[in-house]
């Protein structure tokens, strides 16, 4: 189904700069290269329903492309199967009718090799697109292959969560790559507490640079005083809340996460185990032991928020975290450090890690800011739609592209959800 607002005209414009060229090759080799370690059979798996089979992502980020960009835009442009349509739309329900999520590690077929040859089609189609985009449609075209990178670039780290999740299932604990870049052994040094003005502070994102539309628009929110603690919680922290029988102390816990962790029987964050006395973890290195300076990760909202409620703290607003990075460099443990994993950093005394190693969970529910509009046609079904019982987490972590991330962005995750490679930092009022 083409995007009805939009329509290819045969007149040809000048080419889109050449970077913009480059930078697409880029970012879709990117995601192959994450494949690259794969067996075949790692391609097919779906380990549980939130998780989506790599070769599913893959074929998935390509529709993307077609469906949005080259269908609207490049005239001729031919699908290479129809089918694909179906089995390869995520949620678009105003564009078609989605293959149901649960299901999507039953498609054996179309097979690997296939899914690579998709992938070729539409990059050649893409090609064409960018060297002769239609002169009428220049600036969406640029808008919507920007929004295309920006969310092949969220796949990218949706592939590492779900690779992640997918061997932790095999009694084998197979290693993804056995080549990471080790963590540095180095004590962090003790948390201290920052304090930050309150006042009426302005919010969410403003200039030049792409924003997905849930960063917008820039509003005020009043803010009372408050204060930051330094790092992130690290695992030797979280260790201590184990031992206190945090996961045995109803009182610690909001209603929902008891309960969850009464139905689940949790006894410590997700991949962790003890074995003979020790803690070890698995990674996408393998199975591990628990490296204790570095920040926990693989903890749920509930999980987040009884261990601040434990410390005699809370979780920071996503305002009050958005206040403490913006004037921060985007520096950290980002995938491009090739650890895969949270490390633990040298002793600082300034904020530490708010940017890479783990999202952050906040206190603040995933809703719009005020005068929230979402994107026009179909595309409006890419955040607006969720913005509801999910939590906003900030900052990025270890398997998210450096240049995906910016102060203003907004994660978001169910509350009980834990596989993806989340943590938290201590707040408090000042």
């Amino acid at each position: 189904m083409h995007d009805p607002t939009h329509h290819a005209q045969n007149e040809s414009g000048p080419a889109l700069p050449a970077s913009l060229i480059e930078r697409f090759r880029r970012i879709r080799a990117v995601s192959e290269s994450i494949c690259a370690p794969l067996q075949i059979e790692d391609y097919v798996v779906q380990s549980m329903p939130d998780a989506s089979p790599p070769k599913w992502h893959l074929a998935h980020v390509s529709w993307f492309f077609e469906a949005f960009v080259l269908q609207p835009f490049l005239p001729g442009y031919r699908v290479l199967d129809e089918a694909y349509d179906l089995l390869f739309n995520s949620y678009y329900e105003t564009h078609g009718k989605p293959f149901p999520r649960a299901s999507r590690g039953l498609l054996s077929r179309p097979g690997v090799a296939e899914v690579y040859r998709y992938r070729q089609h539409v990059d050649a189609a893409m090609d064409e697109l960018l060297a002769r985009p239609p002169a009428d449609h220049t600036a969406e075209i640029l808008r919507r292959v920007e929004l295309g990178l920006q969310h092949e670039q969220q796949h990218q780290e949706l592939l590492l969560m779900d690779i992640l999740h997918l061997l932790a299932q095999n009694p084998l604990r197979p290693a993804y790559r056995s080549d990471l870049r080790p963590a540095p052994t180095q004590l962090p040094d003790e948390p201290h507490w920052q304090a930050y003005a309150g006042g009426l502070q302005p919010i969410g994102h403003a200039g030049e640079g792409f924003a997905f539309d849930c960063e917008t628009p820039r509003h005020r929110q009043f803010l009372e005083d408050f204060r930051l603690a330094s790092r992130p919680v690290s695992c030797a922290e979280y260790l201590a809340f184990i031992a206190d029988a945090g996961y045995a102390r109803p009182e610690l816990w909001l209603a929902d996460g008891w309960n969850l962790v009464r139905q689940a029987n949790w006894r410590a964050p997700l991949y962790w185990q003890r074995e003979d006395g020790q803690w070890r973890e698995m990674t996408l290195g393998g199975l591990r032991p628990l490296d204790l300076q570095a920040p926990v990760c693989h903890i749920s909202f509930f999980e987040a928020d009884a261990y601040a409620r434990w410390a005699g703290a809370r979780l920071p607003s996503e305002a009050e975290w958005e206040i403490a990075a913006r004037d921060l460099p985007i520096s950290g443990n980002f995938r491009e450090s090739d650890h895969l994993h949270p490390v633990a950093v040298p002793p600082t005394a300034a904020m530490a890690q708010l940017y890479g190693d783990v999202w952050e969970w906040t206190a603040s529910a995933y809703r719009p800011y005020p005068g929230f509009r979402p994107l026009p046609g179909s595309l409006g079904e890419y955040n607006g739609k969720f913005m509801c019982g999910q939590m906003v987490l900030r900052g990025g972590c270890c398997v998210t592209p450096q240049p995906h991330i910016r102060a203003t962005y907004r994660n978001f995750f169910y509350p009980a959800m834990r596989w993806q490679f989340a943590g938290l930092r201590l707040a408090k009022e000042a």
